[in-house]
Parts: C-alpha cells; structure tokens; sequence
C-alpha cells in the first residue's frame, strides 16, 4: 500500500554521513529514526532513484540547494533529501553539491523505509536493484500534507519550485 496524503509516515532507520563530530553525532555514519526525526517539525521531503545519476544530479538535488532559504522562509524546517544509498555515497553526493546546511543527505541503505512507504521502484533489469521513485512530500509532525510522486522517467511534480507553491 502506497502512503498517501493524510498519513503518518511509518518508522525507521535512516542514516546520515557526517563530516566532522558534532552534536553528540560521532565522524562517519549516523542512524537516526525518523519518529524522532520528524517530531514537531515541518519536513520537505525529496526522494531519488540515486545519487549521482543524472537527473538527481543536474536538477532535482540542485533545485532543492537553490531553494533552501526560500522553503525555510516559508515554514520548512528541514529539507531531507532520501535514495536508496549507503551513507557513505550520499555523504560524498552532498559534498559534491554543497548541500551541507541546506539539505540533510539520508540514506535507505537496504530501502526498508523506502518500501514501508510503498514507493520503492524494482530496477533490477537495469543493474540497479530496488530503488526509490522519484517524488516529494511535505511532512508536518510526521503527517504527510503534499505528496508529488513522478511518472516513470519524468521529474515534472517532485521538483522544489513545486514544493515551494505548494507551501
């Protein structure tokens, strides 16, 4: 069953690479669960089919970076951007875009949270195993209020101009 709007989004283990030691967060991986996560926060959520590939690359990734002080302005308190990665790929990803301070890089390393959602995406024929579809949802404590999820192979609703007039 897909989530929809109106929902709570299920719980899980989400990880995060962090650079420097901080916060009670040690170098390296953090885990993190995301009742926690989301508890009295407004969340803009996006979510890709992997990091690096081209689409995420050159426009969805980039679009959220761009937009991040207009999306906090209007009420968002983080920006969380999920793929079925480890860590480790999505930290580099986020160095790569210069996303620290802006989007918080989480990974669903074995997509457990991804298919909690329902929105996992078997691209097995393409090497590539389960991975998410593209969209974004806005969280308000953990309830989903917008959901974009994308055709295959489009990136036409899930993009942060959208998530910013949807706010």
């Amino acid at each position: 069953m897909t989530i929809k709007v109106g929902d709570r989004v299920p719980d899980g283990t989400l990880t995060e690479f962090f650079e420097t030691e901080a916060n009670g967060c040690s170098l390296g991986p953090n885990a993190f669960q995301v009742a926690d996560l989301v508890k009295g926060k407004t969340i803009a959520l996006f979510a890709v089919p992997g990091a690096f590939t081209p689409t995420c690359s050159a426009k969805h990734l980039p679009g959220y970076v761009e937009q991040a002080a207009a999306l906090k302005a209007k009420g968002v308190d983080e920006i969380w951007c999920v793929s079925v990665n480890d860590a480790f790929v999505m930290g580099a990803w986020g160095r790569e875009q210069h996303t620290e301070g802006k989007v918080r890089m989480l990974a669903d390393g074995a997509a457990h949270w991804t298919r909690a959602l329902g929105l996992e995406l078997d691209l097995d024929a393409r090497g590539m195993g389960i991975r998410s579809q593209r969209y974004s949802a806005l969280l308000k404590d953990g309830v989903v209020t917008q959901l974009n999820v994308e055709a295959p192979g489009k990136f036409e609703v899930s993009d942060a101009g959208t998530m910013l007039s949807q706010l």
